[in-house]
């Protein structure tokens, strides 16, 4: 139910002229957790030409694969079958750390 108050604003607002509402949205993040299975130290070229180092962990979760690749070499990050959670932001051609956190 739309509270009474926000009902009245959103009616009334038409007749004000030019209103501007403005925010920030913020970052999208994500997340993934699981066993670490793989951990590879790669390097990629980005969409400029120059190579990036970009370290491949893969997360293995209720028999589930998934692989995340992020920017710079962070394998001293990922121990080796240990239960992580990483939070990050995606971008191309590597997502940058947020937090990690050993289970």
């Amino acid at each position: 139910m739309v509270p009474p108050l926000l009902l009245c604003l959103v009616l009334t607002f038409p007749g004000c002229g030019n209103i501007f509402i403005r925010g920030a949205l913020p970052a999208s993040s994500s997340s993934v957790s699981g066993s670490v299975s793989a951990v590879q130290l790669s390097a990629v070229i980005a969409g400029n030409g120059t190579t990036l180092q970009v370290t491949f962990v893969t997360f293995l979760q209720a028999g589930a694969a998934s692989t995340v690749g992020f920017c710079g070499d962070q394998r001293s990050r990922f121990p080796m079958q240990q239960a992580v959670r990483a939070d990050f932001n995606p971008g191309q051609p590597c997502a940058s750390i947020v937090t990690i956190v050993i289970l």
